[in-house]
């Protein structure tokens, strides 16, 4: 009984910066595929809410979005916070979401 407390607080007091990030490229397969960030998904922004419903996110759960020019991912930002998920973030191009990688490997 007390580990389970334990454990509970320690969820509890987990820092903010363990919470999970999504890194989702909202281009086309095909642009994808000639290349993207390693760790990225590929969710076309015509349909980001259906597919980040799909991957059953928390509405608070970081999610950066880019593409090629950072138009498309910006209508996809917008969507996601109309379906009401509240950390998003608009990368724009496929090297400002390799900056903001290498920035994060610094903190």
């Amino acid at each position: 009984m007390k580990l389970r407390a334990v454990l509970l607080l320690m969820l509890m007091w987990t820092p903010l910066s363990w919470a999970e990030r999504v890194w989702i490229d909202v281009r086309t397969p095909a642009e994808f595929n000639a290349g993207h960030l390693g760790v990225a998904k590929n969710i076309e922004y015509q349909n980001i809410v259906t597919g980040v419903k799909a991957m059953n996110l928390d509405k608070d759960a970081e999610i950066l979005l880019y593409c090629r020019s950072g138009r498309r991912a910006s209508f996809a930002l917008s969507a996601l916070q109309e379906a009401g998920y509240t950390n998003v973030q608009n990368l724009g191009t496929l090297e400002g979401a390799e900056g903001y990688q290498n920035s994060l490997q610094y903190r």
